[in-house]
């Protein structure tokens, strides 16, 4: 038995395109136009998984997965949006969507990936969610090497995927501990460092880094990129030899380009 799609989307030429593909790929699809007309085919049609816009009439995507978790309805969600703001992702996240994808920067066979991928987790596939470190990007011999540090799945594939698509060769950990023994082994060009991690915080992350005998090492630019944004934070960032401090709520994953390109360019 095929398994069910429910794409809930406003703008009728992306549905239908995501639909022509999903169906090629022998998916069961159905369409919701608005968030009110999407909702009631959750209740009604009860698919497996769920494509959902965030910008819609009647309901909006939020509304939606507000009214799914009140009434404790248990279907995987991947939000598919215009945005790419963190402040945006963690809010979906929070509210129990389990993927998050950019229209601007997602083809619908990376779209027929995700769903493969969370239709094989309910069914209790072996696939790797957390990986622990992870080399991105093709690398040319002019790529400079980014290390992403960020235990949050979410951020961590928005911002790796923009970093790539910009030509940089990423780098990523989801662990203090991890972080520095990257550091050591590739001796990244730049660091985006989040400062709440398992095992060691940003802070301290930082702080080892900045006493590191190498020079190459001790040098590197860091940009904390972080949830908490206390000017006590960041004074604390700095203290410890922070290059810059961006707070995650407060920029999009092109202006976090921008700044490392800014960043970078400065140090040459």
């Amino acid at each position: 038995m095929a398994n069910k799609i429910l794409i809930i989307e406003d703008e009728e030429a992306l549905a239908n395109v995501l639909e022509a593909k999903l169906k090629k790929e022998k998916y069961e699809v159905n369409i919701g136009y608005n968030g009110e007309e999407g909702y009631d085919l959750i209740k009604a049609w009860q698919p497996d998984l769920i494509l959902l816009d965030i910008v819609m009439p009647k309901m909006n995507g939020y509304e939606v997965l507000e009214k799914m978790r009140d009434e404790s309805i248990e279907i995987p969600v991947i939000i598919i949006s215009n945005s790419g703001q963190p402040v945006e992702i963690e809010k979906t996240k929070k509210l129990g969507a389990v993927d998050h994808l950019i229209k601007t920067e997602f083809d619908p066979k990376e779209v027929v990936e995700k769903v493969r991928k969370y239709l094989d987790r309910q069914k209790g596939g072996n696939f790797s969610d957390y990986v622990k470190i992870e080399k991105k990007g093709v690398g040319g011999i002019h790529s400079l090497k980014i290390l992403l540090v960020e235990d949050d799945e979410f951020l961590r594939d928005i911002c790796s995927k923009k970093l790539v698509k910009e030509d940089f060769e990423v780098y990523e950990a989801i662990d203090g501990e991890q972080a520095l023994a990257e550091v050591e082994k590739i001796k990244p060009d730049l660091i985006l460092l989040d400062i709440i991690l398992p095992s060691i915080d940003g802070f301290q992350v930082l702080a080892e880094i900045r006493k590191n005998s190498d020079k190459k090492i001790s040098r590197i630019p860091i940009i904390m990129l972080s949830n908490l944004g206390q000017d006590s934070d960041v004074k604390k960032a700095k203290d410890l030899g922070a290059t810059d401090y961006m707070v995650k709520a407060h920029f999009t994953t092109e202006e976090i380009v921008k700044k490392v390109r800014g960043i970078i360019n400065k140090e040459k």
